[in-house]
Order: structure tokens, then C-alpha cells, then sequence
């Protein structure tokens, strides 16, 4: 896998895998509210850390909603690589879903990734925590 890239592999694509996150994952917020983790792990032979991102129809228009998955996904794909040492060390597996909580487009017009980022650090050293 490349150390910035995000490949289909590195990302939850079965809705079965997206059920079982929701159902027993812990949730993690970000200090600002901003961005939650819902996140599971699990001790598995290879260690994987896959990834969603998902935006409800309320936070805003389409447009607005692909915007922010676009600036979670980047800053998760910049700083991904600590998280993945971790867990090829530990021999665990970690399940990931971002999403936006009190990030909306009436209150946020324009979401920067500096905005972002930060929170997304956040997350992911207390994910790799429990690792």
C-alpha cells in the first residue's frame, strides 16, 4: 500500500462491516465537537485499518456534503501512517467512521482542511491508544 494513498482496500465497503461498527464500536469526538469516530478493533492475523466517511442529508446541500468527505478524507490519508504502524505492531485491526457532528452548512459555509485536520489528529492518537 502507498504511504499516502487510499486505496479501495483501505476502505469499508460492505454494509455488514458498516452494521457491526455502528452496533458495537465506541464513539470518539474531537475537542471543537466538530468531527466523531465511531471505531472498532479487533485482534486478527493481519493488521488492517480500513475507513469510511459519512455526512448525514442534514448537515446540508450535495455539494456541501462531498466537500466535507473530500477534506476528512485527505486529512485522514496525510496523517494515516502512525495509525498503521501501530497496528501492524500490535497485530490488531481498527474500523473507522468519520463523520461531521456539529459541522453544518448554515453554521460552516466554507470547511477548510486546517479546520479539519486538527480534530482528525485528535481522533486518530486516541484510536491508535487503544490499539
Amino acid at each position: 500500500m502507498k504511504r499516502f494513498g487510499l486505496s479501495k482496500k483501505e476502505r469499508i465497503k460492505q454494509s455488514k462491516e458498516i452494521e457491526k461498527i455502528y452496533s458495537v464500536g465506541k464513539t470518539c469526538f474531537a475537542p471543537s465537537k466538530k468531527i466523531k469516530a465511531i471505531y472498532l478493533t479487533e485482534q486478527s492475523d493481519c493488521a488492517v485499518v480500513k475507513v469510511a466517511f459519512a455526512v448525514s442529508k442534514r448537515a446540508g446541500k450535495a455539494f456541501w456534503r462531498n466537500r466535507v468527505k473530500r477534506v476528512l478524507r485527505e486529512a485522514y490519508r496525510q496523517n494515516k501512517s502512525e495509525l498503521l504502524e501501530i497496528a501492524a505492531s500490535s497485530g490488531k485491526s481498527a474500523f473507522i467512521i468519520f463523520s461531521p457532528v456539529f459541522l453544518n452548512q448554515k453554521k460552516n459555509s466554507k470547511v477548510l482542511l486546517s479546520d479539519i485536520e486538527r480534530d482528525v489528529i485528535f481522533t486518530l492518537k486516541k484510536i491508535s491508544g487503544e490499539l
